[in-house]
């Protein structure tokens, strides 16, 4: 896996933004007084609270592993936190059997669709992917502002161990580090949610269901190491969900661009948008297939033809900053005509072709205007489609459909 551009501005923020989350850890510390036996074990009972050091180390696990997977994440602490209270009368929203209940069936559900989705021909499961990448979109912007506020206000709560700690600084001042712990622990949620929908949308464009059940299984593995580290010692689990955090700040730049191309693609594919619309004749949006020049791969843009008659792509880093405009390799060029999705293609040779640019499923059907409006060499079928098509001529010749009787015989 290749690394996003070192001098992408956003990335070092986030960079900053994993390293501050780790300043605060260890500030928790520091103000914490000296553990109890049971904290120091990994557990504390009801009659001595956890210390703040070890709901930290708790907060940074459940967050890091809620973000992986949010629905099932959420939906797993609110169960835990169910069937352990002695009064449920009085729980949050997510540990209230009317949310935990449903969430799980969803979840199960998902799980079904992905068992049978390994042996379903391609395609199959398209409409159920596609639901569940919005489902993942959804519950990570829901859960970033419902859920990880409740598990980072952890200075100041009422079932830490700081009645000393707040006699000698000022419960005031302890409350107000909630300012800083929670606008972390979104940044840290929102990098490893970005990795995590990575995922959905790798689902979303592949078109084996063998692939996507070894990268469902790949995120639930690392959930269940979270747990399982998490429940052998608190701080073992907070080290790995920090070590965590820092890779996907790294890493937040590819998975960004990934999920905008998740994006699109399902709102194309949800509404049918391809039988309403029409190729712009001056630029079109795509998005890059691999690196051109210093242009990440995936990253969004519109393909043009300069003034010199030169293929330009023009794109907007993180969407938002400054225009580049970047010019395409020379070469004779042709559209791809695939099953779900058309794709620019750069001739190598006579057999060779190397994929430039992909574009969304709503230019589908238009791929003769595209060579039109571009002036490339044709339509040539790529993907599952040539392989498709392959097979069909291979079975026609196989049992003689759609041969012919030689003149004279």
């Amino acid at each position: 896996m290749k690394l996003p551009a070192m001098n992408d501005p956003l990335r070092r923020a986030l960079r900053w933004g994993a390293l501050a989350l780790v300043v605060v850890v260890v500030c928790s510390l520091v103000l914490t007084p000296f553990s109890s036996e049971g904290d120091r074990k990994g557990s504390a009972s009801k009659d001595q609270p956890p210390s703040l050091s070890v709901e930290a180390a708790s907060a940074i696990t459940t967050i890091t592993g809620v973000a992986i997977s949010p629905l099932l994440g959420v939906s797993l602490v609110g169960a835990h936190h169910y069937l352990r209270a002695d009064d449920n009368s009085n729980l949050p929203w997510y540990a209230t059997p009317w949310f935990w209940l449903p969430a799980l069936l969803i979840c199960a559900m998902v799980a079904t669709k992905d068992f049978f989705g390994a042996v379903l021909p391609p395609g199959w499961k398209l409409p159920f992917d596609v639901a569940e990448e919005i489902e993942n979109k959804v519950s990570g912007i829901v859960m970033a502002g419902a859920f990880v506020p409740f598990m980072a206000a952890i200075f100041g709560s009422s079932g830490s161990n700081m009645v000393d700690a707040g006699a000698a600084i000022g419960f005031e001042w302890i409350s107000l580090l909630n300012i800083f712990t929670i606008p972390f622990a979104i940044a840290a949620f929102l990098v490893v949610w970005l990795c995590g929908h990575v995922i959905n949308v790798m689902i979303l464009i592949s078109p084996w269901g063998g692939v996507d059940a070894v990268l469902k299984g790949l995120r639930t593995s690392l959930m269940g190491a979270l747990l399982l580290v998490h429940w052998i010692n608190p701080w073992g689990g907070a080290v790995l969900s920090l070590i965590v955090i820092v890779i996907c700040a790294l890493i937040a730049g590819w998975a960004f661009r990934l999920m905008v191309m998740g994006t699109v693609f399902s709102w194309d594919f949800v509404t049918l948008r391809r039988h309403r619309f029409t190729p712009n004749e001056k630029a079109n949006w795509m998005f890059t297939a691999r690196r051109i020049a210093r242009t990440p791969i995936r990253s969004y843009g519109k393909l043009a033809r300069s003034a010199d008659g030169k293929l330009t792509f023009e794109y907007r880093p993180w969407l938002f900053f400054p225009k580049r405009t970047v010019a395409m390799p020379d070469g004779q060029y042709a559209v791809g005509e695939g099953l779900f999705y058309p794709e620019i293609l750069l001739r190598v040779d006579e057999e060779e072709r190397k994929t430039m640019l992909t574009l969304p499923p709503r230019y589908a059907s238009h791929e003769e205007k595209l060579a039109r409006i571009y002036a490339l060499a044709g339509v040539e079928d790529v993907g599952i489609r040539k392989g498709w098509k392959a097979l069909k001529r291979l079975v026609k010749s196989l049992f003689g459909f759609g041969t012919r009787t030689a003149a004279g015989t």
